[in-house]
């Protein structure tokens, strides 16, 4: 079964959750030693198996053998929910394929705890895991349509992140959200333009979450002759801020709009 845990507060676990711990046969867990705290703090014993991603192949074999042998398993992941960024997707793959049930648990999500509490629309909304390193693809990322984003960055690298963010969008909603459930939880909203300049050289400590408002349509009321005449200049070489800059003042339209309507964010 698919256990989740806390991702700060050790008190943030299901009683099913720790009646399941108890009881399983094994528990695969990331980090056999942060898992040990866990199980310490609620009074449980258990026999732990390391299961990470730099064995997961060889060890998902081997869990799924067991427990076609009869034995029950319990996976876990150093916090929140196994697969979401974290290990996992190997072993339940190989027991679908082998016809072994997999029961999942409810419990601590970093992702739905930043959503809710970044006061950003919640109907619709798309996951990102890790933010790309790559600028380029990062921009890609922020530009797409889909409803709000939610997404890991460290926070060695979210000034560059949001500094990127306020040159596409700059009155863009942003929440950056800082060591979740923990002793120094913080949860900073604002601008794009804001969150750039509180950050522009002093980066957040600790786990970080950032959700980013919905991007504008990609062309919404453009013209398409002007989007046209953007990528065209675009793919002559022109720099894509300065390219929808200039065919904005020729035609009227938005410049932030134009940029955003080519699809192809340059470095």
């Amino acid at each position: 079964m698919v256990c989740p845990t806390p991702i700060g507060n050790l008190e943030d676990v299901t009683l099913r959750v720790l009646r399941s711990l108890g009881e399983v046969d094994v528990v695969a867990c990331e980090d056999t030693r942060r898992t040990r705290v866990l199980l310490d703090r609620h009074g449980l014993k258990a026999s732990l198996v390391a299961f990470h991603e730099h064995n997961e192949d060889a060890r998902a074999s081997d869990l799924v053998e067991r427990m076609r042998s009869g034995a029950t398993v319990a996976l876990v992941s150093d916090a929140g929910m196994p697969l979401v960024s974290d290990p996992g997707y190997v072993l339940v793959r190989a027991c679908v394929a082998a016809g072994v049930p997999v029961e999942v648990l409810p419990g601590a999500s970093a992702v739905l705890v930043a959503l809710v509490a970044s006061a950003l629309p919640a109907d619709r909304w798309r996951f990102a895991g890790f933010l790309p390193r790559k600028r380029a693809e990062l921009l890609r990322v922020l530009a797409e349509p889909g409803g709000t984003l939610v997404a890991f960055e460290s926070p060695r690298r979210l000034p560059a992140t949001l500094s990127a963010l306020a040159e596409i969008d700059p009155g863009r909603p942003a929440a950056v959200c800082r060591e979740l459930t923990k002793l120094h939880e913080e949860v900073v909203r604002g601008s794009a333009t804001e969150l750039a300049e509180r950050y522009a050289g002093a980066p957040p400590r600790g786990e970080v979450v950032l959700v980013v408002g919905a991007a504008p349509d990609v062309g919404a009321g453009s013209d398409p002759r002007a989007v046209e005449a953007l990528e065209r200049l675009v793919d002559a070489g022109a720099r894509r801020r300065a390219a929808a800059a200039v065919v904005a003042e020729l035609t009227g339209e938005s410049a932030n709009a134009l940029y955003r309507a080519t699809h192809r964010p340059c470095s």
